[in-house]
């Protein structure tokens, strides 16, 4: 299911699921709903777009991401109900200087040098949100 997900990223597209029993929508896809525990899901395209709920800049890499800082982490409430964690693309010192919370964002996927934790040969895709107002 996670294949899916990040190769829909690259082309993109938001993978979700949502719960046959109580309609709940869970991204990224996972095999139980969030909500009710219900296995009876079914898999959806979502919008992709959303608004920022919370976000972090990063200064200190962790382990294996040395290249990487400074970057900015975000919760993104997706149009559909559904939160999830992505990168946002904006400059660390910008995001410190203002305000970007509730700041309307859309998702694509970006591929990263796999670190010393990925098994040989795995891309690593990761959910990436452009602000768009």
């Amino acid at each position: 299911m996670f294949k899916d997900f990040f190769s829909a990223l690259m082309e993109g597209k938001l993978i979700g699921v949502k719960c046959k029993d109580c309609e709940e929508i869970t991204c990224p896809p996972k095999s139980t709903c969030n909500n009710c525990g219900s296995r009876n899901l079914e898999r959806i395209e979502l919008s992709g777009k959303g608004k920022v709920v919370s976000y972090t800049a990063t200064y200190v890499a962790p382990l294996g991401y040395d290249g990487e800082v400074p970057y900015v982490v975000a919760i993104v409430e997706l149009d559909e109900g559904a939160w999830i964690v992505g990168r946002l693309d904006v400059d660390a010192e910008k995001a410190d200087k203002e305000d970007l919370i509730g700041k309307r964002v859309e998702v694509y996927g970006k591929e990263f040098p796999t670190e010393q934790f990925y098994p040989d040969k795995q891309r690593r895709v990761v959910p990436m949100f452009r602000i768009v107002e």
